[in-house]
This record gives C-alpha cells, sequence and structure tokens, in this order.
C-alpha cells in the first residue's frame, strides 16, 4: 500500500447550480494515477462530510494517495442553496465532477454512502469520467424514504456494493434484487454483525468502519491495481 503524508485544504470555487458548495480535499501525490468523490448521507438525518462512513472511505482512497474531494451538498453546513430530495443533488454531484475534471484532469473514482450513494450513482453511472463506483449502505427504505435504482443496467463501470448484513434501511434480499439489476463488473460484500452506519449489533458490539475500510482498499486494489 502506498504511504502518503495528505494535506486537507478548504475548497472555495466548487460552484453548483444553488450556488456555493462547500467542501474539503485532501491532497494526494503528483502522479496519482485517479481522483476520488465521496458523497455523504441524508442531510436530514444529520449527514455532512465529516460523516464517519464518509470519512473513513476518504481515507481508504487517500492510502493510495489518491486526492480526493468530500463537499457538503446544498443546504449543508455552509453550502448554499436549500435541500432538493435527491434531484437538485444530483446536480451537485455533477458540479463536483466537472471541478475534478477542470482541476486534475485524471479518471474519477465515485464513493458514496446511504443517500449519498443514491444521488451519487444516479449522477455518475453512464459518466464516462468515473471509472469505477462505490454504494455503501445502499438504502431501499429510510425514514419513510423510497429509493429505487432502475437507472443501474447502464452502470457499466466496475461497481463495489459494501452493506452491513443487519442494515435496516437494506435489507438482504432487497439489496441482493439491486445487486442483480447491475450489470457485470460488480461485487457485493456483506459486513458481518454491521448495521447501517457500519457499526455494530447487540449480537456484534464494536463499529466496523475498519472492516468496511478494508474491503475498499482489497477492491481498489484488485481492480485498478493500486498499491
Amino acid at each position: 500500500m502506498q504511504t502518503t503524508s495528505s494535506r486537507i485544504k478548504s475548497i472555495d470555487d466548487l460552484r453548483g447550480p444553488a450556488g456555493r458548495l462547500e467542501a474539503l480535499l485532501n491532497t494526494g501525490r503528483p502522479d496519482a494515477p485517479y481522483a476520488a468523490l465521496v458523497c455523504h448521507p441524508h442531510p436530514h438525518g444529520g449527514g455532512t462530510m465529516h460523516n464517519k462512513v464518509v470519512y473513513h472511505s476518504m481515507k481508504a482512497f487517500s492510502s493510495f494517495g489518491l486526492p480526493v474531494l468530500r463537499f457538503n451538498f446544498r443546504s449543508v453546513g455552509l453550502s448554499e442553496g436549500v435541500h432538493d430530495e435527491g434531484y437538485g443533488e444530483q446536480e451537485d454531484v455533477q458540479a463536483a465532477l466537472k471541478w475534478m475534471e477542470q482541476n486534475f484532469n485524471l479518471p474519477i473514482l465515485f464513493a458514496g454512502f446511504s443517500f449519498g450513494s443514491n444521488v451519487g450513482l444516479r449522477a455518475c453511472c453512464g459518466d464516462p469520467r468515473v471509472k469505477g463506483l462505490i454504494g455503501l449502505g445502499v438504502p431501499v427504505r429510510a425514514e419513510g424514504r423510497d429509493y429505487s435504482y432502475g437507472f443501474l443496467p447502464k452502470c457499466t463501470a466496475p461497481k463495489l456494493f459494501l452493506s452491513g448484513d443487519q442494515d435496516q434501511y437494506g435489507p438482504r434480499d432487497v439489496m441482493e434484487g439491486v445487486f442483480e439489476r447491475a450489470p457485470e463488473p460488480k461485487r457485493l460484500v456483506w459486513i458481518a454483525g454491521a448495521d447501517h452506519f457500519f457499526q455494530g449489533t447487540a449480537d456484534s458490539p464494536g463499529p466496523k468502519l475498519s472492516l468496511m475500510q478494508e474491503e475498499i482498499r482489497a477492491w481498489l486494489q484488485s481492480e485498478f491495481a493500486l498499491g
């Protein structure tokens, strides 16, 4: 694995249709072969770019020396605009992709958690700039909100789906049905004893974030020869 020191810098020039998007960049090494984008969970559940799953995902990418962009969706933190039920948020993702293309001109790897996975997959699937996609805790029904995945057949880039086997918002049988809609190449991994947030359960206490992070690293190594 590549070991590298990574600086964190605030990004002040990322703007979407609703205005400025608050963002942080973990800088990568100068010869990085990819850049990475990570999207956060639902704002109504307190989701921000500082979420633990988002942070651990960023660290997995950063461990290979890749630059990693995290940003707050519209209405979150210092980001301008109002929440748009996942529609305008897809435009936020597209604005982030454009910023990364302009600033790095590298193929992009995407990861999103929960709401961020649904919105990000919708925005990134079929985009030629995005060469790999990771859905973490892909939601099916959460807090009265339904999520659909009819767009998945156009996702032909390599895909990793990672969920806890006790995910309350993505039951195993339903998630396996979602996975079936996606074309190859694809991989589905269940983290034993983990809930939606990759935390432990009564039968398997303790956070499972390190296991999630290990699976991301292993997939990046096997699919993209990172190391």
